[in-house]
């Protein structure tokens, strides 16, 4: 008779995701301390929801009390392209490879509640499903289920998938055989940790969000401070670079769903075309990702960024325009790219 683990997991391969494991919600005892070392460092910047949460995403058992078994899966996203190629393009926009095409949230989910259905289906189960919106560490519990190790860059890093893949996790009351936790084999490398334009890394396994590209780009909603402006380079939405060195990705194939293949478009755009977008031509643009949910007037805070940087001093009028933005944090940026610009034609 097949097991019910490996019967869930041909059923988790079956629905598309690139790998599944099983933990317990009690498996990720060094979990607490550290977000503790992270929240008290102020690392969270911002994020204010990592600190209102943290009972809960310190221990699973908090946030269910009645779950016996989590099953974790990845789901890969792989590019079939160096997204690191793009930074030379210093006219064109860098968006995360993430960002390139449908939001992933809604993507993984339906997978996660449909395999979710067999498995009450199958065994009466109840079940909880989330995907990166609850205070669920989906990171330390996929390492608990074997899946992959936080490298360095504080990422799951996989021997097969390489670290281009999302998390998806479905607690459940049903007891299950847990899988024997992933090692680490990140040994002596600290490419990710180079890499970094603006140092977000303190030390190893440990990142000061406040520095970090991404946090910048998405989650921080004022302007950005002076100093990490010229490290932004053209990054306009999250950054790959400790992502796109590590050698584990040689053994990556790229993303077999469409929906997370680039949209041509979101490749390599035009700095001035994204500059010129109104709060219906964003929505329009990117109504279907990600990058919806920072809003139009952040996405043109980081393009105008991007600008500042260019040195393409044709894009002057464009930085111009928006000085007088509504918007003072846009129109902030605007002044920052027009005295950067000037700056160059003095020369």
């Amino acid at each position: 008779m097949i097991r019910i683990e490996d019967q869930l997991k041909k059923r988790a391969a079956e629905e598309g995701f690139d790998s599944s494991g099983i933990c317990g919600p009690d498996d990720i005892p060094k979990a607490a301390p550290r977000l503790r070392t992270f929240l008290a460092a102020n690392y969270h910047g911002e994020m204010d929801w990592m600190q209102r949460r943290s009972e809960w995403r310190q221990n699973p058992t908090k946030l269910w009390p009645e779950a016996k078994s989590v099953i974790m899966l990845a789901d890969s996203y792989a590019p079939d392209h160096d997204p690191l190629e793009n930074l030379s393009q210093r006219n064109q926009g860098c968006i995360s490879v993430y960002a390139q095409n449908r939001d992933y949230h809604d993507i993984v989910k339906k997978r996660l509640k449909r395999l979710g259905r067999w498995l009450v289906d199958t065994t009466g189960a109840e079940i909880k499903v989330f995907v990166d919106t609850a205070p669920v560490m989906e990171k330390p519990l996929a390492e608990a289920a074997g899946i992959g190790w936080q490298g360095k860059h504080t990422n799951l890093v996989s021997t097969t998938l390489g670290n281009w893949f999302f998390l998806g996790a479905i607690f459940t009351n049903y007891w299950l055989k847990r899988d024997d936790a992933a090692r680490d084999h990140c040994g002596s490398c600290r490419r990710c940790l180079d890499i970094c334009p603006t140092d977000a890394f303190p030390s190893p396994y440990q990142l000061d969000a406040r520095r970090c590209i991404s946090y910048l780009t998405i989650e921080h909603k004022g302007p950005v401070d002076k100093m990490f402006r010229p490290a932004l380079g053209n990054r306009i939405f999250g950054c790959d670079d400790c992502l796109a060195v590590c050698p584990w990705n040689k053994f990556a194939s790229a993303a077999r769903d469409t929906n997370y293949q680039a949209r041509e478009a979101l490749i390599s755009p035009n700095l001035e075309e994204l500059a010129t977008l109104d709060d219906k031509a964003f929505r329009q643009l990117f109504r279907h990702g990600p990058i919806r949910r920072v809003g139009r007037d952040r996405f043109v805070r980081n393009v105008l960024y991007a600008i500042g940087n260019s040195e393409n001093r044709a894009a002057l009028p464009t930085a111009e325009k928006l000085r007088t933005d509504p918007n003072p944090v846009v129109a902030d940026a605007a002044d920052w790219a027009c005295e950067k610009l000037k700056a160059i034609k003095m020369k």
